[in-house]
């Protein structure tokens, strides 16, 4: 390898792949799933020594081991359970599940295939090996990472002089951070600012490792791949029902703890259809990830009304695309009648005088059926087959107009 190993250790994912894996674990550790990688940046190249590097920091990463310092901290968590701890204390990553080359589109190819329980794990860490060895072999990074500095603290002076007022806020930039030591130096500064802020606060940060290094809440609940993986995986399964499987089996792990329901999987308005009195009773919060936040919000609120529930009493967490400016106008327009908190990611872990990288890893089929997500924006999805996106889209026409 060229550069210094970019994880070093396997708490470094975001808390929502634990959330998720104790639960896979538990019901699911028969499933098979298969994982791909894509860069969306149309102008974005990788080279072949960018590609051999990122094959050595996979190599590096698959070396890793759970330490007991780090099991003792998952099992403080008090939804984690001592079964799955133990399963985590003899897990390890295995290269053999991956297949990396190179291709014509963006220079690099990435495919995952295993068990959902070690696929799922992959995603995080490889986003994390790909962005920062693209930044620091593709850039001067030295420059890059003066200006992160410059824009970090120029942030965090908007906060103290009030300029923005966003109230809860956590850290989710992970996955597309410009390097390790920028997410710390975010999450650090960002944290330990918390007692000059007008009505903001820094609760935590998705990434458990830097969570524990910081003595700061872990954040995450459930993902994508939940829905998709529980509620298209089972071919027996209608995929219009995908939430009911999914937020029905989270109940069954979870019961009233670790709950935020991520709607848009196959669209707010299907997900509505299934977040019914007992399921928004049960979780104490909603997610917002596409479409336009404020009729999402209003959606929310709307259901929870109907359903004779305090919406007051529920959160409704914003994680897609957000800057400061975007979460101080939505708090604003929220924070009277829900708990209204913030997820932001690249605006706070990538944010430099080059424009980031939009790339993702996304599960793209199980136990040998597609899968897919119809998200509230176009184009977030991603499936290998048209044909299947077609019949899923099908089915939620029919049971929306039924």
């Amino acid at each position: 390898m060229k550069l210094k190993p970019i994880i070093t250790s396997l708490l470094e994912t975001d808390m929502y792949k634990f959330s998720m894996g104790q639960a896979i674990y538990h019901q699911f550790p028969h499933y098979k799933t298969t994982w791909d990688f894509a860069c969306r940046n149309r102008d974005v190249k990788f080279s072949k020594e960018m590609v051999e590097e990122i094959r050595e920091q996979i190599q590096a990463y698959c070396t890793l081991r759970f330490t007991e310092d780090e099991l003792t901290y998952l099992d403080r968590i008090k939804w984690i359970r001592g079964s799955y701890v133990d399963f985590l204390r003899i897990w390890q990553p295995r290269y053999e599940d991956f297949e990396i080359t190179e291709n014509a589109k963006c220079g690099l190819s990435i495919e995952a295939k295993g068990t959902w329980l070690n696929t799922s794990m992959y995603e995080i860490p490889v986003l994390a090996i790909v962005n920062e060895v693209y930044f620091r072999m593709n850039h001067d990074y030295s420059k890059l990472f003066s200006s992160f500095e410059d824009k970090l603290q120029a942030k965090i002076q908007f906060l103290i002089d009030g300029t923005y007022q966003i109230g809860a806020f956590s850290e989710f930039g992970l996955r597309r951070r410009l390097s390790s030591e920028a997410q710390k130096l975010a999450v650090k500064s960002l944290c330990e600012n918390n007692s000059k802020y007008h009505n903001s606060t820094c609760v935590g940060t998705s990434n458990v490792y830097l969570a524990k290094k910081y003595g700061v809440t872990p954040v995450g609940t459930m993902a994508h791949e939940w829905i998709m993986c529980v509620g298209q995986g089972d071919h027996k399964h209608n995929p219009a029902y995908s939430n009911w499987y999914a937020l029905n089996a989270w109940i069954k792990e979870y019961g009233v703890l670790n709950g935020i329901a991520l709607t848009d999987t196959i669209t707010t308005d299907c997900f509505l259809k299934d977040f019914q009195l007992t399921f928004a009773t049960l979780f104490s919060g909603v997610r917002h990830d596409s479409g336009d936040p404020y009729e999402w919000g209003e959606k929310m609120i709307n259901q929870y009304n109907s359903l004779g529930l305090d919406a007051t009493t529920k959160t409704l967490l914003f994680s897609d695309s957000l800057d400061f400016k975007r979460a101080h106008d939505l708090n604003a327009h929220f924070k009277d009648r829900a708990k209204v908190a913030f997820g932001i990611g690249t605006f706070l872990s990538n944010d430099t005088n080059v424009s980031p990288l939009n790339i993702v890893m996304k599960v793209t089929a199980c136990n040998g059926q597609d899968v897919a997500k119809i998200s509230d924006t176009s184009g977030k999805g991603m499936c290998k087959n048209p044909d299947y996106v077609e019949y899923l889209q099908r089915s939620i026409d029919w049971r929306m107009a039924h």
